[in-house]
């Protein structure tokens, strides 16, 4: 950039002063220091969104080596995990065939506890809204008891005098 070293300035501002005059002078000073400091609030903005995209171009490069390291391990636990599959089936095949009878082989005839027939339970929502502790019904105003309009009125009437 441009290098402004004591002596140069003390030369512009002589010359200013003979030019510009003593009126104009500070006036022309505010406004070149206005200028001044604006371009260096746009050359720093520049700079820290230089430096954000960097961070995040770098950021992404990061997310793709994590997620090609992920992958990796993954195939690598599935091939395990397959490996380990098709040897227990080749453990389990004889195993298989000689328990095997006219109805079909015995694994497939166990009823899965996945597919049971009985309902959910329902939850007593009474019992649960029950459960409430009475300080905390009162201190965030839930009602406790079912009241009519007219004694909803009376009670919140102010009092006569």
């Amino acid at each position: 950039m441009i290098d402004f070293g004591f002596d140069k300035l003390m030369l512009i501002g002589a010359v200013a002063l003979v030019v510009l005059g003593p009126e104009r002078l500070p006036k022309v000073a505010r406004t070149v220091g206005v200028l001044v400091g604006k371009a260096q609030r746009y050359v720093s903005q520049v700079q820290s969104e230089v430096n954000r995209s960097m961070e995040l171009e770098e950021l992404r490069k990061m997310k793709t080596d994590v997620q090609t390291a992920a992958s990796d391990l993954g195939r690598s636990v599935q091939d395990g995990l397959d490996d380990a599959q098709s040897s227990l089936r080749e453990g389990l095949d004889p195993f298989q065939e000689s328990h095997e009878g006219a109805q079909g082989s015995y694994y497939n005839d166990l009823p899965s506890p996945y597919l049971s027939a009985a309902p959910p339970v329902r939850k007593n929502w009474r019992l649960k809204r029950g459960a409430t502790p009475l300080w905390y019904k009162q201190r965030h105003g839930v009602r406790r008891h079912a009241q009519s309009g007219a004694a909803r009125v009376a009670r919140f009437r102010p009092p006569q005098r």
